[in-house]
């Protein structure tokens, strides 16, 4: 029988890539899902995933209920970069200056 994973909330996501010792790591919190990574980077996710939480509770808020301006101080706050994408401003008809 094949198992279905509906999220009704939403999770910080941390993605590792420079596993070089074959070994698996998943960790998964209240607010998080971690996966991959080397044994040092796992555990900075980690770290910075459990400070993400703690000044959640601070708040007495969860994921769903922070505005993006608290999601990025917090995740500034805890050590985390954000990459946040530009609003497109539509000129004659199109994308961004580069006409795209």
């Amino acid at each position: 029988m094949l198992k279905f994973l509906y999220m009704d909330k939403s999770y910080l996501l941390g993605l590792g890539f420079d596993c070089a010792d074959g070994h698996l790591r998943i960790t998964k919190g209240q607010n998080f899902r971690l996966y991959g990574g080397s044994d040092k980077t796992h555990g900075l996710m980690q770290e910075r995933a459990i400070k993400f939480t703690e000044k959640l509770k601070i708040k007495r808020k969860t994921l769903d209920e922070i505005s993006t301006r608290e999601f990025i101080d917090i995740a500034h706050s805890v050590g985390l970069s954000v990459s946040v994408p530009k609003s497109k401003k539509k000129k004659n008809g199109g994308g961004d200056k580069n006409g795209c």
